[in-house]
């Protein structure tokens, strides 16, 4: 096996395409990850003189794939869903956070973008004494098509590094002296905003639950989000050993039984006290996971939730079959506190 992809990296084919990579499974010979920058003449992103158009929204996202680049699209015989999946072969340029940071660290000449997200990951770095082989830069910075009010898009690589983490920016967020802010009502409105048009969800729900988050909120002016993913050597499944089976869509009520998971992507809530409200009556739904940043952190141990997302059945060799309920998928799909 050659380099690994994981959640965070950017890829970029031969035809100057843009992907960020998605999970942390991926299929031998190829890479799950969606189109994010694509050549377009009348795009407002540039690099090297030519003109790139951004795609946020994944209704967008797989329009474009349809309507442009099926050969992406593939019915992933182990997710059993439509995947974007580019083959190995195809790719020219793996970008990964780490490196992405070190080359900021060395770079003499910074634009606006790039000196907020060098100087968060300095304070970052400082307060928690992480080393910085564990921190990255991702997003556009990463891939060189930034704008000056580009958001800063953070990774932060392992377990203890992410608790870590974690604390030290709930620290930062309530110390009103340090250059972090945790969102103010204004600030959630502008978030919701943009992502309201990806999942559909009243914004007093939306204020329950992200309020709290310390992976977000505005640093110089600019808003940030950081990704905390997995190290390589804490993720044992392979492509092909979790069968995963759709049974249609469900609405469920449960108890998180363990958050501790929750703050990684992809996020696990493992549950109790599960009721099926909608949907198949099946059992047991063990877990909520999704492999959107929007759901990371959502609830804590403890907390009763309603939920709404793909049903699935997980099939895994020596072990019995259970279900877990996948956010993200679709505009509906939510996480509510109760």
């Amino acid at each position: 096996m050659g380099t690994k992809f994981r959640e965070g990296d950017l890829i970029e084919t031969k035809d100057n395409i843009v992907f960020d990579v998605k999970g942390v499974v991926h299929p031998p010979d190829r890479v799950v990850a969606f189109i994010r920058y694509v050549p377009d003449p009348n795009g407002n992103r540039e690099r090297d003189g030519k003109h790139y158009s951004k795609y946020y929204a994944l209704a967008k996202r797989y329009d474009l794939l349809k309507r442009e680049y099926p050969q992406y699209l593939v019915d992933d015989p182990v997710f059993n869903t439509l995947l974007c999946e580019v083959p190995v072969e195809d790719i020219k340029h793996h970008y990964q956070p780490a490196q992405g940071i070190q080359d900021l660290r060395a770079k003499t000449k910074l634009d606006e973008a790039e000196t907020a997200a060098l100087r968060f990951m300095q304070v970052l770095q400082e307060k928690s004494g992480v080393e910085w082989s564990k921190l990255g830069v991702s997003g556009s910075i990463l891939v060189n098509l930034q704008e000056p009010s580009s958001d800063i898009d953070l990774v932060v690589y392992g377990s203890k590094t992410g608790y870590k983490v974690a604390e030290t920016m709930k620290n930062l967020l309530k110390d009103k002296n340090s250059p972090f802010e945790a969102y103010d009502i204004q600030g959630l409105k502008e978030l919701f905003d943009f992502r309201s048009k990806d999942t559909n969800v009243s914004f007093e729900d939306f204020v329950r639950t992200d309020s709290r988050k310390i992976s977000h909120g505005k640093f110089m002016g600019k808003h940030f989000f950081i990704r905390f993913v997995k190290d390589h050597n804490e993720i044992s499944e392979q492509y092909g050993s979790i069968i995963y089976n759709p049974q249609g869509n469900a609405t469920i009520k449960a108890t998180v039984a363990d958050a501790s998971e929750s703050l990684f992507t992809p996020c696990t809530y493992k549950l109790t006290n599960v009721e099926t409200l909608e949907g198949p009556k099946v059992e047991p739904i063990e877990e909520i996971v999704s492999f959107r940043g929007r759901f990371c952190e959502h609830a804590k141990s403890g907390e009763n939730v309603i939920a709404h997302g793909k049903l699935e059945r997980i099939q895994q060799k020596g072990k019995s079959d259970h279900y877990r309920l996948l956010l993200g998928s679709k505009p509906s799909d939510h996480m509510n506190l109760i």
